[in-house]
């Protein structure tokens, strides 16, 4: 009967010592699987980085160039604003003249004189007579520029 009881307990440890060989070999496949996930986390965050940096550096180049255009834009609209001033100098300028001249010419006129209206067939034909004029002109130049 001993003899059976140690054969009973031999068995017993040869089965539990073949389930922890097979535990083993299923541990150290799923610790093949983690150090390659590892290598390949490790790659990733490697790219990761890299990537980070060349933002960086393009975000870099953003505010530079952003900064020269602002510089450049308030330049540009400085110089607007002195012309935009200088044309509202000259406009106001060009009223005052306009006001003096047309009191000029209201003071040389007689007063019971209303001024006259021209003739829409005076002003054609005169237009017509100037035009003609001009052409004869410039065939007149353009021979003399042949001979």
């Amino acid at each position: 009967m001993s003899y059976q009881y140690g054969f009973l307990v031999e068995t017993m440890v040869s089965i539990l010592l073949l389930l922890t060989i097979l535990y083993c070999v299923r541990l150290n496949s799923q610790l093949r699987r983690l150090k390659a996930d590892e290598q390949s986390l490790r790659a990733t965050i490697s790219e990761l980085i890299t990537a980070t940096e060349i933002a960086e550096r393009a975000i870099g180049g953003l505010k530079s160039t952003m900064r020269e255009g602002e510089q450049a834009l308030s330049v540009r609209l400085d110089r607007g604003e002195q012309v935009s001033a200088d044309i509202e100098h000259q406009l106001r300028a060009g009223e005052e003249l306009l006001t003096r001249l047309t009191r000029i010419a209201g003071a040389g006129r007689p007063v019971d004189e209303t001024p006259s209206v021209p003739d829409a067939k005076a002003v054609a034909a005169a237009a017509q007579a100037f035009a003609e004029r001009a052409r004869a002109r410039m065939s007149s130049q353009s021979g003399s520029l042949a001979a």
